[in-house]
């Protein structure tokens, strides 16, 4: 009888274990290029700025639709557009909470000026950026 109870308790102890290392490592908003450690922030400000998951930002520009706006992806993805050195550089959001809390203000084909925080990862030629923060410029 000890000998069960006592493995039951190891075995309890190591599916806790396992369990806390997957949450502390991160969640599923990260894209697969980031490191471990990135979390999905909407709730409340961007413990992203304190986590390994790629270079951290801020930008400001004109968040649209990816298909009804630019007609550049193939799903409804939102993106910001921001003006660098005279030439446009689009962010592509990661379909994350934070991003698809906003989409709905832009998937009519209009556009909104905003503030994004969060980390960015080049894949592919593109700039994916994983939001943690996204509100009204100012």
């Amino acid at each position: 009888m000890k000998i069960t109870i006592t493995f039951l308790t190891i075995a309890v102890g190591l599916v806790l274990a396992v369990s806390t290392a997957r949450v502390l490592a991160g969640g599923s908003c990260c894209p697969a290029t980031a490191k471990a450690g990135c979390t999905d922030a909407a709730k409340a400000g961007c413990p992203m700025a304190d986590k390994n998951c790629g270079e951290k930002v801020t930008v400001t520009g004109d968040m649209v639709c990816g298909k009804c706006k630019l007609q550049i992806t193939d799903k409804c993805q939102t993106v910001v557009q921001v003006q660098k050195d005279g030439q446009t550089v689009n962010y592509f959001l990661v379909d994350n909470e934070t991003a698809k809390a906003a989409h709905g203000d832009i998937c009519n084909g209009s556009s909104k000026q905003v503030t994004v925080m969060g980390c960015v990862v080049e894949k592919d030629g593109k700039q994916v950026f994983t939001a943690c923060k996204i509100e009204p410029a100012a």
